[in-house]
């Protein structure tokens, strides 16, 4: 029998039980801090020698010299001519699609003349120079590479660069092949908490960048967020989730899948499903007995359902909105009759798939939208990832003569209010001179 959590809306402690489910905190003690601060303090102080004993260290393999770090672009053409045809072409389509949604995404710059000729407005500009962190080790995600790359240069920035970390220096044909086909300007066969430290500080090899995005283990999250500041981050992530809301009419075996489609991705992965059907709930329950043992990764999965997973019977649909905007899911599944009508009361989610044939996995790949979503309840005040977050916007004021005079007398009354007699003097050279 499935070991998954029964809830229900209607049981006195739902809320403290459902938040205990969804509570989640990282794994960074203070040995993780120590080591990370350790590493990034030894990047700033040696540089390139440091991380040539890192990346020995950690990767196991020998890097006798920081030339050796760097992955000459011809290797990712290579790469790309090495992978199978339909490779290529799911690589190719997946670019595409990814990049015809970024285009939409772009800011403009805008301006406005007031009627005394003062002008405000805003300018948009790119990002000089991003880093990109791409995981390695136990999995390779080529599609990381896609989404955190594309809304980049769609952006305009002018130098991206990654830094993949290469166990036993073993390259990932993939890997290298999405960086190709993304257009990456360079790559660095470096990774952990030292390739975050490079990227935010430069060495001799390695240029500084102004934000480093992409996903990596506790020790990358945890350097991420001790450079902050020094450079910008995209978010520190936490878990995968998936939250599905259904009518109780779609097939109970795509229903399993989909939550454990999010469920594989490791043991602390969250999947919930919410039904006001309770023959539907166990008829999942029973399709996730049927399904567990045919998957790859079963422990994972098995682990994930038990631990943070849920199947939680609501009321109603309201009810399910209710609950949903509460959780704030990283990927909402509507697999309802009308999504369209039920996706207007959604307030907080990462991404949001709609319809019974909208399967979150499609989104992970080549739907379009980014795959870099808020986690942890963050989507209550944090959005995708896109190519907004790869622009600046300066404000542009230009003042007139006369703009300047009615400019400067407000100005002047609410300095001296403040007592800052500078600011107050030196808005009044700017107004206008009576005759006598």
């Amino acid at each position: 029998m499935s070991e998954i959590r029964k809830l229900s809306t209607s049981d006195s402690d739902f809320r403290r039980q459902l938040d205990a489910l969804l509570a989640w905190e990282s794994v960074s003690d203070t040995a993780v801090n120590d080591t990370v601060n350790e590493i990034i303090q030894a990047i700033r102080n040696e540089g390139d020698n440091a991380l040539v004993e890192f990346t020995n260290r950690f990767d196991r393999w020998q890097a006798t010299q920081p030339g050796n770090l760097e992955i000459p672009l011809d290797r990712l053409q290579q790469a790309w001519n090495a992978i199978t045809a339909p490779q290529r072409e799911a690589l190719e389509l997946s670019a595409n699609r990814v990049r015809a949604y970024a285009e939409h995404q772009k800011m403009d710059a805008w301006s406005y003349t007031e009627p005394d000729g003062t002008l405000l407005g805003q300018q948009v500009t790119p990002l000089d120079r991003v880093g990109l962190y791409v995981p390695g080790g136990k999995a390779a995600y080529p599609s990381s590479v896609l989404m955190n790359a594309i809304p980049a240069k769609v952006a305009g920035v002018a130098e991206l660069i990654m830094v993949v970390p290469t166990p036993d220096g073993e390259l990932n044909e993939l890997v290298l092949a999405a960086a190709h086909v993304s257009g990456v300007d360079r790559v660095f066969a470096i990774g952990g908490a030292q390739a975050v430290a490079a990227l935010a500080y430069g060495t001799e090899s390695v240029p500084p960048v102004d934000k480093i995005v992409g996903p990596g283990n506790i020790y990358v999250a945890t350097a991420k967020r001790a450079v902050f500041g020094q450079v910008g981050i995209d978010m520190v992530a936490g878990p995968s989730e998936i939250l599905i809301i259904c009518d109780g009419e779609t097939d109970p075996d795509w229903v399993a899948m989909d939550l454990f489609s999010q469920a594989e991705h490791d043991e602390d992965a969250q999947s919930i499903l919410l039904s006001p059907d309770t023959a539907f709930l166990k008829q999942v329950s029973d399709s996730i007995d049927k399904l567990l043992p045919t998957m790859e990764r079963q422990e994972i999965i098995a682990t994930a359902l038990r631990v943070r997973g849920a199947l939680i019977h609501v009321k109603d649909m309201d009810e399910a909105v209710e609950v949903t905007n509460h959780i704030a899911p990283e990927h909402l599944e509507l697999s309802v009759a009308d999504p369209q009508a039920l996706v207007k009361q959604i307030r907080h989610a990462g991404a949001v798939f709609m319809g019974r044939y909208t399967a979150e996995a499609m989104g992970d790949y080549c739907a379009g939208p980014n795959h870099v979503l808020p986690t942890s309840r963050t989507a209550r005040f944090s959005s995708p990832l896109g190519v907004y977050d790869f622009q600046k916007r300066s404000s542009l004021i230009m003042a007139s003569a006369e703009g300047a005079d009615n400019l400067a007398r407000t100005s002047s009354i609410m300095a001296r209010g403040e007592g800052l007699t500078a600011h107050a003097r030196s808005a009044e050279y700017r107004l206008k001179q009576t005759e006598d």
